[in-house]
């Protein structure tokens, strides 16, 4: 009996054991994937709900955790210092990268954001490979992950855009592919390797780009179904080069003149994105190590199309219906492949978009446009005639103007004066809300929280001497189509959603920024953080 009894409280404990260690939560993630979209403003998490299908951006809201209030803390919103903060945790007074172009006081010229010149292109014969991110001054999580364990972390950056596969992986990364649309191939830079890898080679003779395009871009549902948006033709709405009409079905199979770049403003482009990020796990082994590997993903076809038609479209919301398929079947991919829950994912945005300004004038809401050239124009006129000055500003750069402080210095004019002259003339827009010295931000009177931002995204080498900022929803463009790069929510407030290992289902409205996903991640990890992070660990992803 007694004999009877232990076997019995052996198989009890054995079996309770077993099933332990069946269900216990694995020392890391096998992989963290990084999903960005390009200009994805919060609001379309739920604008679109009642169409998502339900194992793409739903699966991520009901089964993931959101973080409902996350802003960018920083201006200008532009896609390169987005990018860069989201795995730095860092902001562009830090980190470097101040816009995706600027005006190099150093070097007396226009800066790209990933700009190199001493690299060369790999996978074509074209100038698009002359990237890397040595103009990023701090690490990011990709580095810190593979420092940690000296180098065994894959982390490999795929995106349309160069900056947004490249800021994101980072210095130590094992690669970073983008699209050239040059020849309509997956290119990378002899920064990461001096030949593409086979598996990269035979994806660019599926020449999927080409099959894409064979097939005219119509919409996913009926027309009539898409009644979030603004009709089919509004004069405020940019075309597609090539097309004469923001209109559906667009045409894609008679374009031929630079077809691949139009491809880019197609929602094919998320699907090939995926495709790559796919053949990425599957051939580099993702997520089979000892340890946690990374894959950063940038969706850029949404800012081409953002930019292009605005939020308020049927391009827009027929974009996020199919990325959200994309979305679905990417998760399933990982499921397979990864096992659930044994990946991490996070999705995010590097920026959002203002309305249309041509939408929101019909509907009486204040909004508008200014001409940025002619804006240059006028002040250096005004310059020349008060100080006798040939070319006063050299630039104005991401709501910046960028001062011509040599010519200054010579004609022995006083910087001060000029600069102030300047700022005067600017406070007398109608578009414009402030205008300030950037060296003197704190100095301002001025709300606390847009101050901050302020003081966050100014560099002294990179950001221009004087400073403004708009009125809400006037934008420095033309009258078609619309952009970003301002402080307010429609710019700044962006998704954040957490899935995957050790997340529970739930959300916060704690006002969150985009600098505490690097220090979270890190936490998770166990790692050190970016080495120019200020963002904190949102706790509630991490208990």
């Amino acid at each position: 009996m007694i004999k009877k009894n232990f076997i019995v409280l052996l198989f009890l404990f054995t079996a309770t054991f077993s099933f332990a260690q069946a269900n216990k939560v694995p020392a890391h993630p096998k992989l963290i994937v990084g999903l960005v979209i390009d200009q994805m403003r919060w609001d379309y998490l739920y604008r679109y709900y009642n169409l998502y299908s339900e194992n793409g951006f739903k699966r991520l809201i009901n089964n993931g955790f959101s973080c409902e209030n996350t802003f960018i803390p920083y201006v200008p919103t532009y896609t390169a210092p987005g990018h860069t903060c989201i795995y730095t945790g860092s902001v562009p007074a830090i980190h470097g990268i101040v816009a995706n172009d600027w005006y190099d006081k150093t070097a007396g010229k226009n800066m790209y954001c990933t700009d190199d010149s001493i690299v060369s292109t790999v996978g074509s014969n074209s100038l698009e490979g002359k990237m890397s991110p040595r103009n990023l001054w701090v690490t990011t999580l990709g580095d810190e992950l593979r420092l940690s364990n000296n180098f065994s972390s894959k982390v490999i950056g795929i995106a349309i855009k160069d900056r947004a596969s490249i800021l994101p992986a980072g210095h130590t990364a094992n690669a970073a592919y983008w699209f050239d649309a040059s020849v309509g191939k997956w290119i990378t830079s002899s920064y990461y390797e001096k030949e593409l890898p086979d598996w990269v080679i035979k994806e660019n003779e599926k020449k999927l780009p080409d099959a894409y395009m064979s097939k005219d871009w119509n919409t996913l549902l009926p027309i009539s179904k898409y009644t979030l948006s603004t009709a089919d033709n509004e004069d405020f709405e940019g075309n597609i080069p090539g097309e004469t009409t923001p209109t559906f079905p667009h045409k894609l199979s008679q374009i031929t003149k630079g077809k691949y770049e139009v491809f880019k403003y197609t929602p094919f482009a998320s699907s090939y994105t995926f495709d790559m990020a796919k053949q990425a796990v599957k051939n580099e082994e993702l997520g089979m190590g000892n340890f946690a590997d990374m894959l950063a993903i940038s969706i850029s076809s949404t800012d081409y199309m953002g930019h292009t038609f605005g939020p308020n479209s049927i391009e827009a919301e027929d974009t996020y219906l199919r990325l959200d398929r994309d979305i679905a079947d990417f998760l399933s991919y990982l499921d397979a492949q990864l096992g659930r829950g044994n990946y991490l994912l996070f999705l995010t945005a590097d920026h959002g978009v203002v309305n249309v300004p041509g939408f929101l004038e019909e509907h009486n809401v204040p909004a508008g446009t200014f001409n940025t050239s002619l804006l240059i124009s006028t002040i250096n006129k005004m310059l020349s005639e008060k100080y006798g000055l040939s070319n006063g500003i050299i630039a104005i750069e991401n709501n910046q103007v960028y001062m011509n402080n040599n010519e200054i210095n010579n004609s022995g004019k006083n910087k001060n004066d000029v600069e102030n002259y300047i700022i005067s003339y600017l406070k007398t827009q109608p578009y414009i809300e402030n205008a300030f010295s950037t060296e003197n931000i704190a100095t301002q009177s001025m709300p606390a929280q847009i101050k901050e931002r302020l003081i966050n995204g100014y560099n002294p080498k990179r950001s221009g001497e004087i400073g403004f900022f708009t009125k809400p929803a006037f934008t420095g463009g033309g009258t078609k189509g619309t952009t970003h790069g301002a402080w307010n929510p429609y710019d700044a407030h962006i998704p954040l959603l957490w899935f995957g290992y050790n997340i529970k289902p739930g959300k916060t409205n704690r006002e969150v920024n985009m600098t505490d996903i690097a220090p979270t991640l890190s936490a998770i990890l166990k790692i050190q953080m970016p080495n120019g992070s200020i963002g904190k660990v949102i706790e509630e992803i991490t208990k």
